[in-house]
């Protein structure tokens, strides 16, 4: 006999549960402030490597001649934000190989000034060096800044001319995030996941080579620090406005380990004494190596911010230079 009590009833209870769910795995926005985080800074680098090397000074590229820089150039618009980088380049050096670096910051603060310095030296050895910004999960969520990052190399390669560099020859490093980011967007070279600007979407994202210095490889590993919000909000959960355990499977997807593939270009890492700043390393090179694709490993005692340092400045900068003499060949 129909029962329309019960009949409301399991509606009801049909309607609560979909509604939980919904609440349980909805996109966390909270960390949306649209102002800019300026918790991590040049000089803040430096004070937190001070624990561990109590002389670390900051960096600075010193007796650099024969280079032009251009700054503040527009290469998209995205959510009504003007994206802007800076090009470091050889005087009289035409058709160079070309190499974009992405600055750290948790995904969340930094900016693309943070690696001038690196750049002006890179550019003094025969390099065309871009810095671009890319936005941060104070105002957009993953994967905003991969499809950024993605769009900067298109404008690179469709302004090779502009450059005067190879579009055969664009590299790719990063820093911490932008390590992560970086390797991330070597992995997946032969994939369209974040390729979805309009800006110069016809034009390959490719890169040729890849460096990353102290990013991690693998967001939810047995190595890895991301995801702890026992006391705070995690950068990597602002980032993605979910937990790693309310939403894994998007954790996962932004993890190079997990795309690496027979397409991939060379790869160095440049790693810190923090272990946890490399988190999948091993397992990514094993992977690599079954591909046949090279890479290099180098570790200095060191912390986390050691290329922003002028104790190990240079010899990065050294290891970078060696890297892309060897794998941007002719």
């Amino acid at each position: 006999m129909f029962n329309p009590f019960i009949m409301y009833k399991k509606t009801f209870l049909l309607l609560f549960v979909t509604f939980s769910l919904q609440v349980v795995i909805a996109q966390s926005k909270k960390g949306l402030t649209y102002q800019a985080d300026t918790s991590f800074t040049k000089y803040q680098a430096v004070k937190w490597a001070l624990s561990q090397s109590p002389n670390a000074k900051l960096a600075i590229a010193k007796d650099i001649k024969s280079i032009s820089i251009k700054e503040n150039i527009k290469y998209t618009t995205e959510d009504g934000m003007d994206l802007m980088l800076d090009i470091f380049s050889p005087i009289n050096k035409k058709n160079a190989p070309c190499l974009i670096i992405l600055h750290g910051g948790g995904w969340r603060s930094g900016d693309r000034t943070h690696h001038h310095e690196m750049a002006k030296v890179l550019a003094s050895r025969g390099y065309v060096v871009v810095t671009p910004s890319y936005r941060l999960s104070t105002h957009a969520l993953y994967p905003a800044a991969m499809v950024d990052a993605k769009t900067a190399i298109r404008w690179t390669r469709a302004n090779a001319q502009f450059l005067e560099i190879n579009p055969e020859k664009i590299a790719l490093a990063g820093f911490s995030a932008g390590g992560q980011m970086a390797a991330l967007v070597g992995t997946t070279n032969d994939e369209t996941l974040y390729d979805k600007s309009e800006t110069l979407k016809n034009i390959s994202s490719k890169v040729a080579s890849v460096i990353d210095i102290d990013g991690i490889l693998a967001y939810i590993h047995t190595e890895s620090g991301e995801g702890d919000d026992s006391r705070n909000t995690s950068a990597a959960t602002y980032y993605f406005g979910f937990s790693k355990t309310e939403k894994p499977e998007l954790w996962n997807e932004a993890s190079a380990l997990n795309h690496v593939s027979a397409g991939d270009p060379p790869i160095l890492f440049i790693n810190s004494s923090q272990e946890r700043m490399h988190a999948g390393r091993e397992d990514m090179i094993k992977k690599l190596n079954g591909f046949g694709i090279y890479s290099e490993v180098h570790t200095f005692n060191a912390p986390h911010t050691f290329c922003m340092l002028e104790e190990w400045f240079l010899p990065t900068i050294d290891l970078m230079d060696k890297f892309l003499i060897k794998t941007l060949k002719p």
